[in-house]
């Protein structure tokens, strides 16, 4: 998951902006929107992960996450006194069935992908996947992929202090440090003028 957390003022302190959260150990998942509608279902998704956790003694399956996830998300378009959660949600994890990505919108529906995005300049960045995904990429390919194709939908350099990744895997989910997400940014071509 590689997310670019625009930093509208030089005020704000990076870190403090949250778009990528920690479901599990073993899902992960990115945000766009309404920040306080994303923290909730954030919250929900960790309650219905322990739930699992607990009842059955084993991690819950990523899909069967997302559509508990989907279901509460619905619920809130159905009446009148509530509105739909504001975000739209990338999700990603690794289970025994192997490596998802889910996206998912206000409405509740979901779509599993190979690469997806969501937020602003989501198609520049679906044409990117489009042209360079390839089954079977390695990590550090996915990761080049996933920061040339945030590169593309914004048509400048990246500002290193707002560019966030989180890796997960089948070593669990992992953030990875400034120097890391450097080193990878350090092995994109420069733009051309």
């Amino acid at each position: 998951l590689v997310c670019d957390k625009r930093i509208a003022s030089r005020l704000i302190i990076p870190e403090s902006r949250e778009k990528m959260f920690k479901i599990d150990e073993h899902i992960g998942v990115a945000t766009s929107g309404l920040v306080a509608d994303a923290r909730q279902l954030v919250a929900r998704a960790r309650v219905e992960s322990q739930i699992n956790r607990i009842t059955y003694a084993d991690t819950v399956p990523v899909d069967v996450l997302v559509k508990k996830l989907c279901d509460f998300k619905q619920s809130f378009t159905q009446y009148g006194g509530s509105r739909p959660f504001g975000t739209a949600l990338l999700i990603g994890g690794v289970d025994d069935e192997g490596i998802h990505l889910y996206e998912t919108d206000p409405s509740g529906a979901y779509q599993s992908y190979h690469a997806g995005a969501i937020g602003s300049n989501r198609n520049t960045v679906i044409e990117y996947f489009e042209k360079n995904w390839k089954a079977g990429m390695t990590l550090n390919a996915a990761m080049k992929m996933g920061l040339e194709a945030l590169r593309s939908a914004n048509d400048t350099e990246l500002n290193r202090e707002a560019v966030e990744v989180v890796v997960v895997d089948s070593e669990g989910y992992r953030i990875l440090d400034r120097g890391e997400v450097t080193k990878q940014l350090d092995r994109l071509k420069p733009l051309e003028d």
